[in-house]
């Protein structure tokens, strides 16, 4: 039995692994840099980034809403409590006025849940600093 069971463990760890790098890919860095071209019209990120008409969003996950130094955010942003991690940001980037009744932002929303994977993972590469991890 014992002689079985390790002839077969190299296929269940050869299955794990190609199981682990296909969701690890499901979220696409390079494919999201695409997608935040839309966002780029209002918001920057990286070393050099600066407010715009919206703020910067290095080092989004993790951060509290409305606490970029320097950007003017509605009081619905900065009441709003939320801190930003995936979900929170998945449900805000896809009805920002659903997740946030009065925030300023005019975009009316992503709906592609891929696109939006892709984003995240965009983001996800920038600390507060804008340097990409």
């Amino acid at each position: 039995m014992f002689k079985r069971f390790v002839t077969v463990l190299p296929h269940f760890v050869l299955l794990g692994a190609i199981l682990a790098s296909a969701s690890a890919s499901a979220q696409d860095a390079a494919a999201g840099e695409k997608v935040f071209a839309q966002c780029r019209a209002c918001h920057q990120v990286g070393e050099s980034a600066k407010n715009a008409v919206g703020p910067v969003l290095n080092g989004l996950f993790g951060r509290h809403s409305g606490t970029v130094e320097g950007y003017s955010y509605s009081a619905a942003n900065k009441n709003s409590g939320i801190t930003w991690d995936e979900p929170t940001f998945r449900d805000y980037i896809h009805n920002p006025r659903a997740k946030i009744p009065g925030t300023k932002m005019v975009y009316a929303g992503l709906k592609d849940d891929k696109r939006i994977d892709d984003l995240v993972a965009y983001l996800k590469q920038f600390d507060a600093a804008g340097k990409k991890q």
